[in-house]
């Protein structure tokens, strides 16, 4: 499902217009964004949690020469789904 997909599905079932759905789901987005940028976490009970996770600098390959390579640390985003969801995927 793509972005375009997910406004109509949300106009479907809300009765929102997709304007109003393409908003709603532009602001879910930024909120999170904004959340994730500041190191904050955003949890959804029955959802999952969106949070940043520290990866640690390591050495790597360049592969198309086989050089070894350093990489630095780097913060990531992640999502961590709830058991809700995980029990509904299995």
């Amino acid at each position: 499902m793509n972005k375009t997909e997910m406004i109509d599905a949300v106009s479907a079932r809300s009765g929102l217009t997709k304007a109003d759905a393409d908003r709603a789901y532009k602001a879910f987005v930024e909120v999170i964004t904004e959340q994730l940028i500041k190191g904050e976490q955003v949890s959804l009970i029955g959802f999952g949690t969106f949070l940043v996770r520290e990866r640690q600098a390591r050495s790597g390959r360049n592969p198309r020469t086989g050089e070894a390579i350093s990489i630095e640390s780097a913060k990531i985003p992640a999502f961590k789904a709830g058991k809700a969801i995980k029990d509904a995927v299995n």
